[in-house]
């Protein structure tokens, strides 16, 4: 009998993001609207038909995120409902009961959790706060030949970190001792504060499957257009998956997919949201600065912030206080088992600051109340 375990951040979200005044929760920047988007790539949905797409995703659509993979071919490309359905089939295929999955730890908690549903044991390599959200690489190379899987999840949520090179060099060299799989969810990828888009772990090793999806880094969620990059054999067993969960993207999803994927309309989209992330993390910061009482690391990538607080209450009750009492939504640390945190979501601006002053508001009168 498998151990599943419900995904309790992402029902907390989905319980409260759409019923509170201010939602910090989020993990990617403001949305795009189909308007916006439209406008962008200077294109119309008219005449577009409602129907099912090619049940990979259309050829344009492959071709152009194949290219986001030096080296990737379009059969390398399955789309999917998501980086959510996406590492759900990889796990489905690669993962059978009894088998190790390492996870570089604190993540986001959908592969560990379909590790238990599958009867796999989690083996967890934490990321350490002192060396700024890096692993120790010896930890890595203690991995032995009962790993199957190595999950990567690079940038990090919610640490927004992005992995040291030799923490990269310490996973291939694991994954090649040990004949393991390395699954790298990169969903923040594009979505960097400074310098270049953070480089894929595909390519570097025969055994990489790269996730990933237009929600976080482009603003796009609602699509739920996401993919997987895999060797091409693989890449078809992922497929052969998804005929039994939601079967093909819609026609107008991957259209649309496809558009903000275009040579001349990604970099509008990227610098979109880079300046979100800007403008959004200065904001943050001050507020931080001034209300005393956290410790953080700023982030490379990705609209959050692991923040750790000093308020002398656990994370899980801490963020329903906020939510009940306040109409603020965070992410608790105990969502990633990692307790005394709050994952800060910066991505929308011109609605942050009223919410940083509830926050603070309520988090003044905790701390008078010990």
């Amino acid at each position: 009998m498998s151990s599943f375990q419900p995904f309790v951040m992402e029902r907390w979200q989905s319980l409260h993001e759409n019923r509170v005044p201010h939602n910090l929760s989020e993990s990617g920047v403001h949305p795009l609207t189909v308007g916006e988007l439209l406008g962008l790539a200077d294109a119309s949905i008219d005449g577009l038909g409602i129907g099912y797409g090619q049940s990979n995703g259309s050829d344009v659509l492959r071709e152009r995120i194949a290219r986001l993979y030096p080296g990737a071919g379009d059969d390398a490309v399955v789309v999917m409902n998501g980086s959510a359905e996406a590492n759900f089939a990889v796990m489905w295929e690669l993962v059978s009961p009894g088998d190790v999955v390492a996870v570089l730890a604190p993540t986001y908690m959908q592969t560990p959790g379909l590790a238990h549903a599958f009867d796999a044991a989690v083996q967890e390599v934490p990321l350490r706060e002192e060396l700024g959200w890096q692993p120790d690489p010896d930890e890595i190379h203690a991995l032995d030949d009962q790993t199957r899987i190595i999950v990567v999840t690079n940038p990090g949520n919610p640490t927004g970190a992005i992995l040291s090179d030799a923490a990269r060099d310490a996973v291939i060299d694991a994954a090649e001792r040990t004949g393991a799989w390395i699954l790298a969810d990169e969903v923040y990828t594009g979505a960097e504060l400074e310098g270049p888009e953070t480089r894929s772990l595909f390519g570097r090793h025969p055994r990489v499957v790269a996730t990933g999806s237009l929600s976080k880094a482009y603003g796009l969620p609602g699509l739920r257009v996401g993919w997987a990059i895999a060797p091409p054999d693989l890449a078809t067993r992922l497929w052969a998956r998804s005929d039994y969960t939601t079967i093909s993207p819609g026609e107008l999803t991957d259209y649309l997919a496809a558009l903000a994927l275009r040579p001349d309309v990604r970099p509008r989209i990227l610098e979109r949201t880079r300046g979100l992330l800007h403008e959004g993390i200065d904001i943050l910061e001050a507020w931080l600065h001034g209300t005393g009482g956290f410790t953080w690391r700023r982030p490379d990538a990705g609209a959050i912030c692991f923040a750790r607080y000093d308020v002398d209450i656990d994370s899980a009750q801490l963020a329903e206080t906020l939510r009940s009492d306040y109409g603020v939504l965070v992410v608790p640390g105990a969502h990633f088992e990692r307790d005394r945190f709050l994952r800060i979501g910066f991505g929308a601006p011109a609605s942050l600051r009223p919410a940083l002053e509830c926050l603070g508001t309520a988090l003044a009168a905790m701390g008078a109340d010990r």
